[in-house]
């Protein structure tokens, strides 16, 4: 009935339209009689040239070869927290020996340093979020190189545990940092790999963390690995200055936009100078509107419905992870009769499965994303064809995206799942049976959980980005929080829970909740494109 309301309304308007044309015109003609000859023969009105093609901003200024050196710096950025955590495992006996206190003590500091490791980002994330890029990370290293000064130089252990707070808040954040820069210059068809690049240089610390801080606590002493990592950051804040342009889309735009502050005009400039993308500065538009710091914004998209079950799946397959690594120190020292230094080379298997996993998923996270988009367009000019151009089309038919994201994203999580499931339960039942299983049959299982968790964590942190892609260091720092909490939570009692009732029912209950963990993917795969609908059109943030 409406339409048809309209419809007629619309013949009523235009009929009075032509009622007054045809009077106009009958006037004219009264009034001016002889001019309708001169009118007849004048010359037609002249036909406008046609105007340039508009030309269109590319998403991103920089190269391809700008983006990668940008990766491998915040990549190297993101570093910093894994070498702090695990260059300082081989060094706890005799950091509880020269301090006089109990390991169980010292151990609190790794407990600490997970807890604000999962808190810190959510206060730096928003911070970069709204101040750019470039200021977070100058504030960061600052608090960690003068947190690593003053371990060099404590006498106690409370001045440790209070320093290795501090400096778990100044290095924690690198990683939701990073995570906010690569959202900045990369489309989502590009994302996959460069986030593989990224967290393939997460990893780098938990093969090589463990040796390095051995060798340096045997030769040097313990407080020679903070002295190391005290001078590793200082040159690297340097490089950053020097190297890193600021991304941030609400202060550079595409990254042609320029700032009086000189934080933000150097190195831009050079950048802007050398890429190979062509642009023209005269018609970049300005960048979004400046927001306001966000500090909640972490915790709200923890927990709304758009974000919180994958993240709560993958905090649950993060932490048992991080408990079959912590347990494996001790159950391979006692079970196979390990030294520390055999024990330290056994976590290498562990690392290289994970570097290797990150670099190979970001790729298939490419090509799935292609594949996905390829399809989603057949279908569209099939249905377009079927019903007819110019005809309504359903909503369905043509989703807003490019491309459906739970589909390009979340489709190869299953897989990576249930392979982590089945290597955890492997590794369980041989250490449980050591040493009658060879000591290779963990090794390898540790190598296949590094490839899968971390595959796993790659898919879920791009996918995040993804969809909070205007807030993607305060997304990253929420999968942060939930992860290294929980993960905080699990190695707490892993090994009270394996002396207990024995490593292959311990682990086979870690098992048993990761399966029921997957649920929080089918909510997400089910429901995940009508969540983000019905935030969009209410424009609120989670």
């Amino acid at each position: 009935m409406e339409d048809k309301k309209t419809i007629n309304g619309t013949e009523r308007t235009q009929t009075r339209a032509q009622a007054m044309t045809a009077m106009t015109s009958r006037s004219k003609s009264q009034e001016a009689p002889s001019n309708v000859s001169g009118s007849l023969s004048s010359s037609p009105s002249p036909t406008p040239l046609p105007q340039p093609p508009a030309v269109e901003e590319p998403y991103c200024i920089f190269d391809t070869r700008q983006k990668y050196l940008i990766v491998v710096i915040v990549s190297t950025a993101a570093t910093f927290s894994g070498f702090a955590s695990n260059i300082y495992f081989p060094a706890l006996p005799t950091i509880a020996q020269d301090l006089n206190v109990s390991v169980e003590l010292v151990n609190l500091t790794v407990t600490s340093y997970l807890i604000f490791q999962g808190i810190a980002p959510s206060l730096w994330g928003p911070l970069s979020d709204v101040k750019g890029r470039r200021t977070a990370y100058c504030c960061t290293f600052v608090v960690f190189i003068g947190a690593c000064i003053g371990l060099a130089e404590t006498k106690n252990y409370a001045t440790l545990l209070v320093l290795r707070c501090l400096q778990s808040t100044g290095s924690a954040s690198t990683i939701a940092i990073g995570s906010g820069v690569i959202g900045d210059v990369t489309t989502r068809a590009e994302r996959g790999g460069l986030m593989g690049i990224f967290q393939a240089g997460l990893l780098v610390p938990v093969a090589v963390g463990p040796i390095i801080g051995g060798a340096l606590a045997g030769s040097l002493g313990w407080r020679s690995i903070f002295l190391f990592l005290t001078i590793y950051g200082a040159v690297f804040l340097a490089a950053l200055i020097v190297l890193l342009p600021e991304t941030l889309r609400s202060i550079v735009g595409n990254g042609g936009g320029m700032s009086p502050n000189l934080l933000v005009k150097y190195p831009l400039t050079a950048y802007q100078k050398l890429t190979k993308v062509p642009w023209n500065p005269d018609v970049v538009g300005p960048p979004p509107p400046a927001k306001q710091i966000d500090w909640t914004g972490p915790f709200r998209i923890l927990f709304s419905k758009l974000a919180a079950p994958i993240i709560v799946f993958l905090a649950i397959y993060y932490a048992v992870w991080q408990m079959s690594i912590t347990a494996l120190s001790s159950l391979f020292t006692e079970r196979y009769g390990l030294d520390e230094t055999q024990v330290g080379l056994t976590f290498i298997a562990n690392g290289v499965g994970s570097m290797i996993g990150t670099l190979i998923t970001g790729r298939i996270l490419d090509m799935e994303y292609r594949r996905v988009k390829a399809s989603h367009k057949s279908r569209s000019h099939q249905a377009d064809a079927e019903m007819g151009v110019g005809q309504a089309q359903p909503l369905d038919a043509f989703p807003q995206e490019e491309a459906p994201l739970e589909a390009a994203r979340l489709r190869l999580v299953p897989v990576f799942s249930i392979a982590q499931c089945v290597s955890i339960l492997a590794y369980g039942w041989s250490v449980h049976y050591a040493p009658r299983v060879h000591i290779a049959v963990p090794i390898i299982t540790t190598f296949i959980t590094g490839w899968t968790a971390v595959s796993t964590q790659s898919i879920v942190m791009t996918y995040l980005v993804d969809i909070f892609s205007d807030r993607s260091a305060a997304a990253s720092a929420s999968l942060n929080l939930a992860r290294c909490l929980f993960a905080a939570g699990g190695t707490s009692f892993v090994m009270p829970m394996v002396n207990g009732i024995g490593a292959g029912l311990a682990f086979t209950i870690c098992v048993v909740v990761q399966v029921l963990a997957l649920s929080g993917v089918a909510l997400t795969w089910r429901f995940g494109a009508r969540w983000r609908q019905e935030r969009e059109d209410r424009g609120i943030k989670p």
